[in-house]
């Protein structure tokens, strides 16, 4: 278990993470006057989908904008950064 998902159940035990992408999680964060939620590396993600399904990067960025990124499950749901700026 990520260190991340840990801390923040006792920041915001109603935060959500996404199943299969702990290696992608780079922190927490929120905005005043929200609770924390965990924050991902959008890029990272993406590897690892990737990698876990054997999926091409197209594929992979398809999927993670649609059922991730797309998905809004309340005051809970983590944050996708983009952290390289070449994909900007």
């Amino acid at each position: 278990m990520s260190e991340f998902i840990e801390k923040i159940g006792e920041l915001n035990p109603e935060a959500l993470s996404v199943d299969g992408l702990d290696d992608a999680i780079i922190g927490f964060g929120n905005q005043f006057p929200k609770e924390a939620v965990l924050v991902y590396d959008y890029s990272k993600c993406v590897e690892l989908l990737m990698k876990q399904n054997d999926w091409d990067y197209i594929d992979a960025v398809e999927w993670m904008e649609f059922n991730v990124v797309s998905a809004y499950h309340g005051e809970g749901t983590p944050i996708f950064v983009t952290c390289d700026k070449q994909e900007a």
